[in-house]
């Protein structure tokens, strides 16, 4: 059980890289709204992080990136910095936990040492679903609130694309990847306590062993040579 949690683990890890690459390469943030008098399908316009596609009935989808950072709304400019934070925590995640397995070699025998790395990736990926979540939480709120704003014309507003689902979804996976990875610690923790105490047992009972031992020869040693001296 404890080797398929880490394997579980490992397998959740790769998801939430593939995620978070994915999600900030996907255009599909905001996407048109078909609200109102805004009922034109034959054009769609989406907006993300690094570039936006406009496609009509007839025309394939082009895209194209953005010119300058500074045109882009506070929102995408952070979630830009955010998820490459979050791609690469990710990525730090994965190589961390992977020193600290139990059947891994990086760290020897040294369970202690594979128990804090373990410790450290569960962190990592806490730390990423934070860096994943805030950023796609932040642009879903500020598309939610221009949709319901009435000073924009219908043609402004625009609805949640596909990236914001993956990103929710994948925020829960790195969330439990990191939960998963910290219980494992704690299993790990409470069983090498078990064995230091039992270890530290073991040895002051040898050692009160030994004690007892070396005092009934001294005892021996004296009765023995009282007899030699009556003698």
């Amino acid at each position: 059980m404890n080797a398929k949690l880490e394997i579980i683990a490992l397998i959740l890890g790769f998801l939430g890289l593939f995620g978070t690459i994915a999600i900030t390469a996907l255009p599909t943030w905001k996407v048109s709204a078909f609200i109102g008098a805004n009922l034109i399908v034959m054009e769609e316009l989406w907006e993300g992080l690094w570039m936006t596609c406009y496609r009509q009935i007839d025309i394939k989808m082009q895209c194209k990136v953005y010119d300058s950072l500074l045109i882009l709304p506070a929102e995408l400019q952070a979630s830009r910095g955010l998820m490459c934070v979050s791609i690469a925590l990710v990525l730090i995640a994965l190589i961390v936990t992977a020193c600290g397995f139990q059947r891994s070699n990086c760290c020897g025998d040294n369970m202690k040492g594979k128990n804090i790395t373990l410790a450290f990736g569960g962190c990592f990926y806490l730390l990423s679903f934070l860096t994943t979540l805030i950023p796609v939480s932040w642009v879903a709120h500020s598309i939610i609130s221009q949709f319901y704003n009435p000073t924009l014309l219908d043609s402004q507003k625009r609805e949640l694309g596909q990236a914001i689902f993956i990103g929710w979804g994948t925020s829960g996976v790195l969330l439990a990847t990191g939960i998963i990875l910290l219980f494992r610690y704690s299993k790990r923790r409470s069983k090498e306590e078990e064995e230091d105490h039992y270890n530290d047992a073991y040895l002051m009972e040898e050692k009160s062993v030994v004690k007892e031992d070396s005092e009934y020869r001294s005892k021996t040693g004296s009765s023995f040579h009282k007899v030699q001296e009556y003698v």
